[in-house]
């Protein structure tokens, strides 16, 4: 399972209705609902600001959460839904979902490089380009991978890590159909400026003959 699950504390919200929604949020907190699983519906307030931090940090979709509330056992949610205010784009109300062990759930995982240093592209002077820090997979909530590595053994310089390439953990699965690009080696900056160099000196020279003729 993932190392980092984080938490997402709540209060449960009591009364039901428009008019409890309303008092919560004149109270600064967004009302929500956590439903799914084996148990009832279970109504809650999180506090505003706590929400909208994890709003702006991105992928509050996409991100397992360990949610605490008071008086019942921590669970693991995914948000399905924000609704928000359609002048302020604040969010109003949020509809959490509990995961069963076999529930199937797009989440980012993240890329961890190995062996690095003794990577003959990177020996040479080339340089590991990151294009993609975390991959979006889909993957089994019983059994969420802490991270996808990825060994750079043997590359080198001009060479290419395709998720394609990767051994992902078993029954995970990319989002995406297409071979995209995790990372590359490239050429470091001073070899790049004298083959551009090379290259502008050998131009000059074909284009010299025929300024001549």
């Amino acid at each position: 399972m993932a190392g980092e699950i984080p938490d997402l504390e709540a209060t449960e919200r009591t009364g039901t209705g428009k008019g409890a929604a309303r008092q919560a949020r004149r109270d600064g907190m967004v009302p929500g609902i956590v439903f799914g699983g084996d148990a009832d519906p279970l109504p809650i307030n999180i506090p505003f600001n706590t929400l909208f931090k994890r709003l702006k940090a991105g992928r509050f979709k996409s991100t397992l959460f360990n949610l605490k509330v008071e008086g019942h056992e921590d669970v693991r949610v995914i948000c399905r839904d924000v609704q928000r205010d359609v002048v302020k784009d604040l969010p109003t109300h949020l509809d959490l979902m509990r995961l069963r062990r076999t529930t199937k759930v797009n989440l980012f995982i993240p890329v961890e490089f190995l062996n690095e240093e003794t990577a003959p592209g990177i020996k040479k002077g080339g340089v590991l380009t990151i294009v993609r820090p975390e991959v979006e997979l889909r993957v089994t909530a019983g059994d969420i991978p802490e991270k996808i590595e990825v060994d750079l053994t043997g590359l080198e310089v001009g060479d290419t890590v395709t998720i394609s390439s990767v051994d992902l953990p078993s029954g995970a699965k990319p989002t995406i159909d297409r071979d995209f690009v995790i990372a590359n080696i490239s050429a470091p900056s001073g070899l790049r400026s004298a083959e551009n160099e090379e290259e502008d000196e050998a131009e000059a020279e074909e284009a010299a003959p025929a300024a001549e003729e």
